[in-house]
């Protein structure tokens, strides 16, 4: 195969779209110590900006506690666990992306719900106690954090309301939502006109609401700082006990999707707004078993390289296992959307992040099955190389895949490091499913899972000839490497003779 020659100067920024944010089981989850564990550890080696779930509102977070005793009648708003949570986000150095649902039972209309966890899908029963709440959670955070603060934390306005599951008003679905919207929306500008606030956080087959929403906005003069939408790359599911099965569409569909809501509001009065994804990834089930594997990995790597060019922030759905929708997964790996399983084992999509977060900013090169970037204070130059995957209609991956670059490295001599994950290496799955899949496991078979899901690390030396250094690559199965290149400064002492090492050379002084 042909070498390509990585230019020496850039062509581009890697923005932070890709780590803007991140997803969340459900807000009262975050008050578990696996939980916070767990985005510890993501914090540590990935670093997201925000983080985003559902359930703010919802009844096992107590905010909204109406009350009629003893002739006193009126409601409270309690916030203990929604500061124990916020605290905790930003003590790692992460920040709320606000979404305001479901409905808290005393004020809703209706008793559908949705999830094993019951989040109420109705309009209020009261639109002006709906915007009294509304306002109430945002005066307390900004009394709390303050106002330069919260202003940077967007205030999306429901999840989703496109669909039935998630929206369950007696008429026009569209209708109802965008009054319940109006409501937020004035809510939240009451606090303070600077605060963000958007929507409508649609699913993939909500692109009919995209004019209209924003007609609405504009014939009202409603505020939309930004738009929200949800991408997934997965076709109708096929059920078996506590798991799925999906056909995944080819990688450009995803990044389609991605760029849908721009495409759709231009030309409207929302043209200009940012467009955030705040949910992304292969399968829209959270029991699917390819959220488990190197596979996703390899198939999200382009992804995660070209999906800035096209929105400002796509989040991963979701950080952890640690979730719920569908109830308590009934096995230790069940094809959960986290990228840490639980007890913070690492699956081959936690690496990818990992491995983008070490990325430098300038990029040099990007093709389908590379991206190259060198960190321009240090001269450090890193390859992000995988194994395309086009989705379930294409041929099997071969077992082998080949990335040749020609790669410029400053001074004489470079130091490699080399971490890969693919079907074998890296990858918890595999190990899992070598230990016969136990559903719980034990702390040996854990410690186990941990050791296997570390990324096979190698280093090496490379020469620098005419500035340039030749890389050859073979990636397995579904492979997803980085390579870390450094420049050398030799500091050799003239009397080091690593040949004698073992003894074999000559004994005189």
């Amino acid at each position: 195969m042909a070498r390509i020659t990585v230019p020496t100067d850039p062509v581009g920024a890697l923005g932070d779209a890709w780590r803007t944010c991140v997803g969340t089981g459900r807000f009262g989850l975050a008050l578990r110590q696996d939980y916070q564990e767990s985005l510890a550890l993501t914090q540590r080696e990935v670093g997201f900006r925000y983080i985003r779930g559902h359930g703010l509102l919802s009844d096992d977070v107590g905010v909204h506690r109406p009350y009629d005793v003893a002739g006193h009648r009126g409601t409270r708003y309690a916030f203990s666990y929604v500061d124990q949570v916020v605290d905790s986000y930003l003590g790692l150095g992460i920040k709320p992306f606000v979404e305001l649902g479901f409905m808290p039972t005393a004020l809703a209309s209706g008793d559908q719900t949705v999830f094993w966890w019951q989040g109420n899908v109705t309009p209020p029963a009261d639109h002006r106690e709906w915007a009294a709440l509304v306002r109430a959670v945002v005066a307390h955070l900004v009394d709390r954090y303050g106002l330069d603060e919260v202003r940077t934390w967007p205030i999306e306005v429901w999840n989703e309301p496109d669909l039935p599951q998630f929206w369950a008003p007696d008429g026009d679905p569209r209708q109802a939502y965008f009054r319940l919207y109006e409501a937020a929306a004035g809510a939240v500008k009451d606090v303070d006109a600077s605060l963000q606030v958007g929507g409508p956080g649609l699913s993939p087959a909500g692109d009919d609401w995209w004019q209209p929403f924003a007609d609405f906005a504009a014939a009202r003069d409603v505020p939309v700082d930004f738009a929200s939408g949800h991408a997934y790359a997965s076709g109708p599911a096929g059920h078996v006990p506590f798991g799925t099965y999906q056909a995944v569409y080819p990688t450009e569909h995803l990044l389609e999707r991605f760029a849908a809501p721009g495409r759709r509001l231009a030309g409207t009065a929302l043209a200009d707004v940012p467009v955030h994804i705040t949910e992304f990834n292969t399968s829209y089930r959270p029991d699917n078993p390819v959220h488990d594997t190197a596979y996703n990995a390899a198939y999200l790597a382009p992804v995660l390289a070209a999906g800035g060019d096209v929105v400002d922030s796509f989040a991963y759905w979701t950080f952890s296992d640690v979730f719920e929708e569908s109830g308590v997964p009934a096995s230790f790996l069940h094809g959960g959307f986290g990228m840490l399983a639980h007890r913070q084992v690492k699956k081959p999509t936690f690496h990818l992040y990992a491995f983008m977060a070490r990325m430098g900013s300038a990029v040099l090169a990007r093709g389908d099955d590379h991206l190259v970037t060198r960190d321009e204070a240090t001269g450090r130059v890193t390859v992000l190389a995988w194994q395309p995957v086009g989705g379930s209609d294409d041929p099997v991956e071969p077992e082998r895949h080949e990335v040749r670059l020609d790669v410029p490295v400053a001074g004489d001599r470079a130091f490699a490091l080399r971490s890969e994950v693919d079907v074998e290496r890296g990858n918890a799955w595999a190990a899992w499913r070598a230990l016969g899949r136990p559903a719980s496991p034990t702390e040996r078979q854990l410690a186990a899972l941990h050791e296997a899901a570390e990324p096979v690390r190698t280093a090496a030396a490379h020469a620098v000839v005419d500035g340039r250094v030749a890389l050859d690559l073979t990636l397995g199965r579904h492979g997803v490497t980085l390579v870390e290149l450094d420049p050398v400064v030799d500091e050799t002492p003239p009397w080091v003779d690593d040949a004698r090492v073992l003894g074999r050379g000559p004994y005189g002084e």
